[in-house]
């Protein structure tokens, strides 16, 4: 051993007197500026500005992957600072008021929420009332772990689901359909489809959510209107962002397919379990790339670069929807697909996707375009006609929003963010199609108008509800 030492010896005494020796300096030009280096090595300068880059283009794509459990946090803190809301309390969302912080709502329908953490509170029941509802479970990705109601096992009949944690002991008891979780958190979300607003109201309030340990004698589910309360619900581009994701990953396993993104979180201060309390270059990296990743993934989101965007050669319509229920194509993870997708909206389910025919929705159409490719100006007019006889067997509508804040179009028109057919005062022509036109200024011939707000842009989704068959030769129209 004592030879060994030594030589160990030696060889660091040589190691500072060969640093003596004169240095051969080296500039690079690259995007990011000249990077100086000695003999090879990058300086002290160079070493900083470069760690400070690769932390900075890692935050930025951290940003897109990221959207849809920022997402599910965002909505989730919403549900307790702003309607005092508790684990397993139910909001609903009736109108345009209540829906405004939330991203790419219909206004059309009734829509009914609920969060859940097993981690805390155990398995989850959920008792799905018979009736015209369509929603579903969802985990922390926004990955659907079922359907409930119309679109899901059940059929609209009525069913009690019983949601496992990860890790848990199988259990089949009777009269349950049973789901396992890959994450502790859960969403539960859910529209009331019949047309009367009362009697959808009546249903949506039939749902039950407890406990399992609490099953012999559970306790009533508390039901609370938004009533018109402020609140927003889009995924914050400053720090905010980060914070998020770290307290939602406190209660969370790491899946095998997000470890890679971990990784290169952890030089900025963002470990599972871990408090986040990063240092002044942590902060400022991450809030400048909350900044930058926000404007990647809205332009991601607005000029689609995916395959198969496209709804109908030659128009400007493009899928809202392209991710598949567990966000996994057959060679990769949809990062681009689920990061557009979640950034415009919430939730995912079978049915949101058409794949449940004369049920539930069609694939969102949207478009942020007019027939010339030019972006939509809210301070132009424009006229979108609808055929008559369009493929659904319940209805259609069409909803306003706001490039920006993915939020309903709001102006001082009011409650007229969107129109659809069941509209009672819907005027449609003689042939049974349906103009309709949005701008600024109503035009003098115009019977069916939403106001736009000039100086800001807007998008449309055409949204399906219980389609058919023909809906997909009939999009092109």
């Amino acid at each position: 051993m004592r030879p060994t030492t030594l030589l160990k010896g030696s060889l660091l005494l040589a190691f500072i007197g060969i640093g003596a020796a004169q240095t051969q300096t080296q500039t690079v030009d690259t995007r990011i500026g000249n990077l100086d280096l000695d003999v090879g090595y990058p300086t002290k300068a160079t070493a900083e500005k470069l760690f400070d880059e690769l932390d900075f283009q890692r935050a930025t794509q951290a940003f897109i992957w990221a959207l849809p459990a920022v997402g599910f946090q965002a909505m989730h803190v919403a549900q307790l600072n702003s309607f005092d809301a508790r684990d397993g309390d139910v909001t609903l969302f009736q109108d345009l008021k209540d829906k405004e912080g939330m991203l790419t709502p219909n206004i059309t329908t009734l829509y009914a929420f609920s969060f859940w953490n097993m981690k805390e509170r155990g398995p989850l029941v959920v008792e799905v009332p018979r009736g015209a509802t369509a929603g579903g479970i969802l985990d922390i990705w926004q990955r659907p772990l079922t359907d409930t109601g119309q679109t899901g096992p059940e059929k609209g009949q009525g069913a009690k689901f019983l949601v496992l944690p990860p890790g848990s002991e199988e259990m089949k008891p009777d009269g349950c359909i049973v789901i396992h979780s890959p994450t502790m958190q859960l969403w539960f979300a859910t529209r009331g489809l019949d047309p009367d607003p009362k009697a959808a109201e009546e249903t949506v309030r039939q749902h039950k959510l407890y406990a399992w340990s609490e099953r012999e004698n559970p306790p009533p589910t508390k039901f609370i209107p938004v009533a018109g309360r402020p609140w927003v619900s889009n995924q914050p581009d400053n720090l905010n962002y980060w914070k998020y994701l770290s307290d939602l990953y406190q209660p969370e396993p790491v899946e095998e397919r997000d470890r890679v993104m971990f990784a290169m979180l952890l030089p900025l201060g963002i470990e599972p379990g871990k408090p986040f309390s990063p240092d002044a270059r942590q902060s400022k990296i991450l809030t400048d790339a909350a900044k930058v990743g926000e404007l990647m993934a809205r332009t991601n989101a607005f000029d689609k670069r995916m395959p198969g965007a496209t709804v109908y050669p030659g128009k400007h319509w493009e899928y809202a929807n392209m991710v598949e229920l567990d966000q996994e194509a057959k060679e990769y993870t949809q990062l681009d697909q689920r990061g557009s997708w979640f950034y415009e909206a919430i939730g995912e389910s079978a049915g949101m996707q058409g794949r449940i025919l004369g049920f539930g929705q069609e694939v969102y159409p949207e478009t942020s375009k007019d027939k010339s490719g030019n972006y939509l100006d809210g301070g132009k007019t424009y006229l979108m006609h609808v055929d008559a006889d369009p493929p659904v067997k319940q209805f259609w509508s069409i909803t306003l929003y706001d490039n920006v804040t993915r939020g309903p179009v709001v102006t001082d028109q009011g409650a007229a963010a969107d129109l659809w057919s069941r509209k009672p005062d819907l005027v449609k022509n003689a042939d049974g199609s349906v103009d309709l036109f949005f701008g600024p200024q109503k035009p003098a011939d115009a019977a069916n108008w939403i106001k736009t707000n000039a100086g800001k842009g807007w998008f449309p989704y055409f949204r399906f509800y219980a389609p058919t068959e023909a809906i997909s030769t009939n999009l092109g129209n």
